[in-house]
C-alpha cells in the first residue's frame, strides 16, 4: 500500500493540517551552501494553498518552484507556530514528512521565549525530470530493500533476536572510556565481514574477514530506533523526525555529507544476506521536538497538565498519568473529518493514528523490515491503535505470516494485549526478574519456592502466555537504569558474587532453553559491563565495549553463548512449546533441576542439567558423577552430546556426569 500522500509529494511540496492558515503557511525553500556556518543559497519563499478536494492538505506544486532539474533542495515550512506555551510567531518547521533530514542546516534562530533547540533541520529532496526524488543530502537515490528469501529467514519460534545499541564506547590511550555513536556502517561491520567500520574502525570486533553476529550465530537484529532524533544518539528514545533514518547514524565520520538512507538500506540488505532478520525499534507515545507541536499541537499532540481530564492523559492499563520523558505527548482519540493520507479521501479520522500508519508504511516499503518492537505500549494510551498499527504491519509483510513479529514492551507485561490479538508478542520483563532471583539462587519475589521461580522463567505458559512466540525473554535490556537493571556482570558483581563467569553461562543456558523468543542485549554475550555509572543521569546512556570481547574469560563466554545460540536456531525440540522436569533435587543443600525440551518419541530431545547451588560432585573431574533418574532413552542411530563442551557422552555414562557449583549441562541427542 502506497499512501496517497507519498503519490502527491512526487510533484508537490505538501503539508498536512497546519493549524493557523492566516497569514498561509510558505515554503522556503533553496540549496544548501557549505560553510562556518553552512547556509542556503538560492532561497525562494512560496505560499501554500490548500489543495482542492483534499481538506487540511495544503501544497505547492515543484514545477511552479523554480527549480532547476537535477537539483537537491534543502527547504523548511514557515508556520504560525500552535504551540501553546509559545506566542504564535512564524516558525521554520522541518517538513513532518520527510524521509531525509539535514541536522547540518538549521532554521534562523528565533528570539524568546525560543532557544536553540528549537531551530528545525532542513528537509530534503530532490527536483528531477518534473518529479520531487527522495535522496540523502548530497543526491544519493534509495533503492527499496529486498525481502528476504524464506529460505533464510527463521520462523518467530526459532529467533535469537540480538538487541543492539548505537551508542558505543572503546577505551582510550589513558584507559579511560570514549563513547561515540556506532553509525549504521558499524553495525554492518558485525554482520558482513567485508564491511568496512566508521567510527569503530581498530576494533577487532568490526576487522574485516569478521564478523561477530555471525560468530554468535543470531538470526534477527533489533535496533534501538533508526528514526531520527533530535538528541545526538544516546538511546535514540527521543524520536524526532519519523519518516527519516537517523541523521547521526548516518554520518560517518569520513563522510562529507550524511547517507543515512542508503546506509540503513545497506545495513538491512546485508542482515537479509547473511539471514538475520531486521527488527525496527518504534516510539509512538511521545515525540521529542517533532514539527507538529508547531504545526498542529491541539490535534496531534496533548500536555497532561494542561488537560488533566482528557481521556488521552491516562495511560492504558491502570497505570497513571502519561509520561512524555522530555517531549510531548501523541494524542491518539482525538477525530477530525479532513483528507486522510492514507486512502486520499476525506472522512472522520485521528491524525495522529494516521501519521504513524503512514510512518509505518514508508520504513516497511523501503527499508524491508521483518518485524516490530513498539515502545512503552501503556504510555502510547490506546490499545485500539496499538492493534491497527500490529493489523496494518501485518497486512503489508508478503512473506510467511510466522516469519513477522510485532512484539509491545511494557515492564507490566498486559498479557491482555495478547489475548485481544493487539500484539503478537511481549517483553517478558518477569523472566528477567526471575532468572537474576535465580543466578543468586534465591526465589522470585513473586514465587513462594525456589523450584517455581525456576520452573517459571524456563516454560513462559506458567506464566499465563499460550506460545512460545508471544514472549521475549531476556536477561538484560538498555534500560539499565534501577536496582536490579544494570548489565548481567554489575549485577552480579553488586551483588557480591563469586564465580560471576559461572553464572553468567548458567543464566543464558536458562535463556536459549526456555520457552519463548530469547534476546540478547549488546555485549552481554561476553559480559560487557558498564563504562559509566547506573546511577547518575538517573537513566543512563549505556554504551557498548566491543573491545572487551578479545579479553580471555569473557572470549570463553562469548563462545560458550554461540555454542547455544547455535543449538537454539537449529533445534526441533527448543522450537516446541514443550517442557518436562524430569528431576529435581533439594537435598543437602542443593538446588540441582533437570528438564527436557521436545516432543517424546521423536529423537530429537535436549535435556538440561542445571545446579543453582554450590553444591559439587565428590571427585570432579576424577570419575565423581550425580546421577539422575529418569534420563531419557537413547533411541538407535543416535548419541548425547554435549553442547556448551562441544564433547560426546558416551551411552552408559549420560545421566551420570559430576556437576559443579552454578554449573549447566545441555544434552542434545544427535545422529551417530
Amino acid at each position: 500500500m502506497v499512501p496517497d500522500l507519498f503519490k502527491l509529494k512526487r510533484t508537490k511540496f505538501l503539508l498536512w493540517r497546519p493549524l493557523n492558515t492566516n497569514p498561509a503557511p510558505r515554503l522556503v525553500v533553496g540549496v544548501f551552501q557549505p560553510g562556518n556556518p553552512p547556509s542556503l543559497r538560492s532561497q525562494r519563499v512560496h505560499d501554500l494553498k490548500e489543495i482542492p478536494g483534499c481538506a487540511g492538505l495544503w501544497g505547492i506544486d515543484a514545477a511552479d518552484c523554480g527549480l532547476i532539474d537535477g537539483q537537491v533542495c534543502h527547504y523548511w515550512f514557515e508556520v504560525t507556530d500552535s504551540h501553546p506555551a509559545r506566542d504564535g510567531q512564524r516558525i521554520l518547521c522541518t517538513d513532518p514528512t520527510s524521509f531525509t533530514v539535514d541536522w547540518r542546516l538549521l532554521a534562523e534562530r528565533l528570539p524568546h521565549p525560543y532557544t536553540g533547540d528549537d531551530r528545525d533541520p532542513a528537509s530534503v529532496v530532490k527536483f528531477a525530470g518534473g518529479l520531487l526524488v527522495g535522496c540523502d543530502a548530497a543526491g544519493e537515490e534509495l533503492a527499496p530493500v529486498a525481502l528476504m528469501d524464506p529460505a533464510d529467514s527463521a520462523a518467530n519460534n526459532r529467533l535469537v533476536i540480538y538487541e543492539l545499541p548505537t551508542s558505543w564506547s572503546r577505551t582510550n590511550l589513558h584507559g579511560d572510556p570514549q563513547v561515540g555513536v556506532g553509525t549504521f556502517r558499524d553495525v554492518t561491520a558485525l554482520i558482513d565481514q567485508w564491511s568496512v567500520p566508521a567510527n569503530f574502525a581498530g576494533i577487532t570486533a568490526l576487522d574485516e574477514g569478521r564478523s561477530h553476529l555471525a560468530l554468535l550465530g543470531v538470526n534477527a537484529l533489533e535496533l534501538l530506533p533508526p528514526a531520527d532524533s533530535f538528541v545526538e544518539r544516546e538511546w535514540g528514545y527521543a524520536t524526532s523526525n519519523y519518516f527519516a533514518p537517523d541523521f547521526h547514524l548516518g554520518f560517518p565520520s569520513a563522510n562529507t555529507s550524511p547517507t543515512p538512507n542508503i546506509d540503513l538500506a545497506n545495513l538491512v540488505n546485508q542482515c537479509h544476506e547473511h539471514g538475520i532478520r531486521f527488527f525496527a525499534d518504534v516510539v509512538m507515545a511521545f515525540g521529542t521536538r517533532a514539527a507538529l507541536e508547531n504545526v498542529n499541537f491541539h490535534e496531534f499532540h496533548i500536555d497532561p497538565n494542561a488537560e488533566p481530564g482528557d481521556p488521552d492523559v491516562q495511560q492504558s492499563g491502570g497505570q497513571g498519568v502519561r509520561d512524555g520523558f522530555g517531549g510531548m505527548l501523541w494524542r491518539y482519540s482525538r477525530t477530525v473529518n479532513g483528507y486522510d493520507p492514507l486512502d486520499g479521501q476525506t472522512h472522520s479520522l485521528v491524525p495522529a493514528r494516521q501519521l504513524m500508519k503512514a510512518f509505518l508504511l514508508r520504513w516497511m516499503a523501503d527499508f524491508g523490515i521483518d518485524g516490530l518492537r513498539v515502545d512503552s505500549v501503556n504510555n502510547i494510551a490506546n490499545w485500539d491503535f496499538v492493534g491497527e498499527f500490529k493489523d496494518l504491519a501485518r497486512s503489508q509483510w508478503r512473506g510467511s505470516p510466522d516469519r513477522f513479529l510485532v512484539v509491545g514492551e511494557e515492564l507490566s507485561v498486559p498479557q491482555e494485549l495478547l489475548r485481544q490479538h493487539r500484539l503478537d508478542g511481549l517483553w517478558n520483563e518477569d523472566f528477567k526478574r526471575m532468572v537474576r532471583h535465580a543466578v543468586l539462587g534465591t526465589n522470585s519475589d513473586k514465587e513462594q519456592t525456589f523450584e517455581w521461580t525456576v520452573r517459571k522463567l524456563i516454560d513462559c505458559r506458567l506464566m499465563g502466555f499460550e506460545d512460545g512466540a508471544q514472549a521475549v525473554n531476556y536477561l538484560g535490556s538498555h534500560d539499565v537504569e534501577g536496582y536490579r537493571n544494570e548489565r548481567l556482570y554489575n549485577f552480579l558483581q553488586n551483588n557480591g558474587v563469586m564465580l560471576t563467569e559461572e553464572r553468567i553461562k548458567l543464566a543464558f543456558v536458562c535463556l536459549l532453553t526456555a520457552v519463548g523468543v530469547p534476546m540478547i542485549f549488546a555485549g552481554d554475550e561476553f559480559a560487557d559491563e558498564h563504562d559509566l555509572s547506573t546511577g547518575h543521569p538517573a537513566k543512563q546512556i549505556d554504551a557498548v565495549n566491543f573491545e572487551r570481547v578479545e579479553e580471555p574469560w569473557r572470549q570463553r563466554v562469548f563462545n560458550y553463548v554461540a555454542r547455544l545460540v547455535q543449538l537454539r536456531t537449529h533445534s526441533d525440540a527448543l522450537a516446541e512449546n514443550d517442557t518436562d522436569f524430569i528431576h529435581v533435587d533439594f537435598s543437602d543443600g542443593k538446588r540441582v533441576l533437570v528438564w527436557r525440551r521436545g516432543r517424546p518419541g521423536t529423537g530429537k530431545d535436549v535435556v538440561i542439567v542445571a545446579n543453582f547451588s554450590d553444591f559439587i560432585s565428590e571427585n570432579l573431574g576424577a570419575g565423581g558423577e550425580y546421577r539422575i533418574p529418569n534420563w531419557p532413552p537413547t533411541p538407535a542411530g543416535k548419541r548425547w552430546r554435549e553442547i556448551t563442551q562441544q564433547r560426546d557422552v558416551p551411552t552408559d555414562w549420560v545421566g551420570r556426569e559430576a556437576i559443579a557449583a552454578w554449573e549447566a549441562k545441555v544434552y542434545c541427542l544427535v545422529d551417530e
